[in-house]
């Protein structure tokens, strides 16, 4: 099953709990939601990483530097 197709049965299944309506509304926010997450999770992810390497290759280039001047 896609991404899209397991958004849509948990949006549906969620949506059809509060007894209101039927289903399909809750299927498509769902499967809305899983496209948009399959896209910027990857992206915020990608964020992260690339954060935290250059926090680690800016600590590293001071401790190069602060050892050089102190030699």
């Amino acid at each position: 099953m896609g991404t899209t197709t397991v958004g849509a049965l948990i949006g549906g299944a969620i949506d059809s709990m509060s007894g209101d309506d039927g289903a399909a509304d809750g299927a498509i926010i769902g499967a809305v939601t899983a496209n948009v997450l399959k896209l910027v999770v990857p992206v915020v992810v990608t964020y992260a990483v690339g954060w935290a390497v250059l926090r680690g290759a800016e600590q590293l280039r001071e401790q190069l530097f602060q050892r050089e001047k102190t030699a």
